[in-house]
């Protein structure tokens, strides 16, 4: 199934593929990785630490396999994970891990056989095998797949300690910190002053009023700056936005350290103020603000006091956000202070709402300076991608998308930018193929080149 045309069904896809998108290097702006793990070149003793371990979208497979939940976060032994994990594969066509299992199979340990019941103790055999080589370590994995940039998400209390070492050691591929500060905004949460006090320490000053509270985040901003940090990352599960003061959002602030009781209202002023607050930071560095709106997550009580958060429990959410993220871009863009934005949905019923909402802060003469963000988790489908890209062209201009990023913790994700661009040059042969776009490789091949690496080069000035 995974041969040179995969996915390729005409001559004009097949041609745009392998001559101006099989060969580019990666730029992956967003996933979850260790930056610890890349600097320690870790070695993986087999297929399900490296394949398996934090993988949820895995986990929600094989649970609606009816796989035991012993055989998936329980204390079975790696190899019969595996097993349980090769016996519902079979069933998973039409779904993209699918696809990607056997793209990862065939790209890292040269295995064409489709992963099954038939096939299973062969491929545990053979990968367990190649993993006792350095061949797949952690940094080999990243150069065998050209990855040119990562770009982590970090807690703006981390050290950043093995950013700065690769960085000093000169590892080829710039590892990169993304700012993630969602602590800092769940002002509701039962951690909030904890956070604050960590915030504190790690920014060393003291801080005892919501002001000092922004400064000690813009000073940890700088610390993310002078360590290569290109961008910062929110995960917002509802966007809400409301006008308020800085009197105010200074009183709610002390409130809450005073561990008095926050209303709705309160609640929503603190983390419009502070997003509108770190967007103003971003725009002054020049990094790109990622807002990721709208899954609902934890939605399993029971699997959720068992397991913990992000083990596979989390959906498409259905709130509205186009009245709020209007008015959050616009307190940004009528002070002439809107950053580079990547604005992502978690519902694809939102799409030409988000795709339109990019359309009407673009300026400053730069091309695509708010994105429609690439299709996002629920959406990271065949369907879903071609559905994203269509809109982005219909709504705003589809040359200027910085195209795919992997959200993942593996490192073996990476195949899914050949999965990526393999789908956009597929999209653009049917365009030429059914007469809505003009049989022009060169000009097409600009688009793909771009799409698939130069946008996003340029977009995070790399």
């Amino acid at each position: 199934m995974i041969n040179d045309n995969f996915l390729l069904t005409n001559d004009i896809s097949r041609e745009l593929y392998h001559s101006y998108a099989k060969e580019l290097p990666i730029i992956d702006y967003h996933n979850h990785l260790s930056a610890k793990e890349i600097y320690e070149d870790r070695m993986y003793d087999n297929l399900t630490e490296l394949w398996l371990a934090d993988d949820h979208y895995k986990w929600r497979a094989m649970r609606a396999n009816g796989i035991s939940e012993y055989l998936i976060t329980g204390d079975a032994s790696d190899k019969d994970k595996f097993d349980a994990w090769a016996d519902t594969v079979p069933n998973l066509i039409g779904n993209p891990l699918y696809h990607w299992t056997h793209l990862e199979l065939t790209r890292f340990f040269n295995v064409d056989s489709l992963l099954g019941r038939q096939t299973k103790a062969y491929i545990w055999e053979k990968t367990t095998e190649m993993l006792k080589t350095n061949e797949l370590s952690a940094r080999n994995i990243l150069t065998k797949q050209k990855v040119e940039f990562v770009g982590t998400t970090d807690d703006p209390t981390d050290n950043l300690t093995y950013h700065k070492k690769l960085k000093e050691e000169g590892f080829p591929v710039v590892v990169s910190p993304s700012f993630r500060p969602d602590k800092g905004l769940m002002i509701e949460g039962d951690h909030f002053k904890d956070w604050v006090i960590a915030l504190s320490e790690a920014a060393e000053y003291d801080i005892s009023d919501y002001e000092e509270f922004l400064f000690a985040l813009e000073k940890r901003a700088e610390y993310f700056d002078l360590s290569g940090c290109r961008s910062a990352d929110h995960g917002l599960n509802e966007l809400k936005y409301q006008h308020a003061s800085l009197e105010y959002v200074s009183t709610v602030f002390r409130k809450r350290m005073k561990d008095e009781r926050l209303s709705t209202d309160e609640i929503t002023a603190f983390k419009s103020y502070t997003l509108t607050s770190l967007g103003r930071i971003y725009n002054k560095k020049g990094w790109a603000m990622q807002l990721h709106i709208g899954p609902i997550r934890n939605t399993n009580t029971k699997k959720y006091r068992e397991l913990g958060p992000d083990t596979g429990f989390d959906s498409i959410g259905d709130s509205l956000a186009a009245q709020p993220l209007s008015r959050l871009l616009d307190s940004l863009e009528v002070t002439g202070e809107l950053p580079k934005t990547i604005l992502y949905t978690n519902n694809a019923k939102h799409n030409d709402v988000f795709a339109s909402m990019a359309g009407n802060y673009q300026g400053d003469s730069m091309p695509g300076k708010v994105q429609f963000g690439t299709a996002w988790w629920h959406n990271d489908n065949y369907e879903g991608m071609i559905d994203q890209m269509t809109t982005l062209g219909n709504m705003v201009v589809l040359r200027h998308f910085i195209g795919m990023l992997t959200d993942s913790r593996s490192l073996l994700s990476f195949v899914r930018h050949e999965y990526f661009r393999r789908i956009l040059c597929q999209m653009l042969g049917e365009w030429v193929t059914s007469g809505k776009a003009p049989h022009d490789i060169e000009l097409l091949g600009d688009y793909v080149k771009d799409i698939s690496y130069g946008n996003a080069k340029r977009y995070f000035r790399l």
